[in-house]
């Protein structure tokens, strides 16, 4: 968040302008971060690594190419999938 200040006729203002910015996920992503930041994706992630994820302590550590991994599918589709949510 960005604090603008601006004078008008001698009395100065405080906006506050939300800043967003469009992160494309990768493979290196974590996924407690995608989900946080990107609450749509968990859609994704549970069609793909099952209601688990949510309740394990990993994710906040371990990335979608490791949750690919662990339950054989294609890192690259999940990411693909994901990213389309943003369009």
């Amino acid at each position: 968040m960005i604090k603008l200040n601006e004078r008008t006729g001698g009395i100065l203002k405080i906006k506050e302008v939300k800043m967003t910015t469009k992160v494309k996920v990768t493979k290196d992503t974590v996924i407690g971060e995608l989900i946080k930041d990107n609450p749509a994706a968990t859609k994704v992630i549970e069609k793909y690594f099952g209601n688990g994820c949510f309740t394990c302590p990993g994710i906040k550590v371990e990335s979608i190419s490791f949750g690919a991994m662990m339950h054989n599918v294609d890192p690259n589709k999940i990411v693909e999938e994901i990213n389309s949510l943003e369009e």
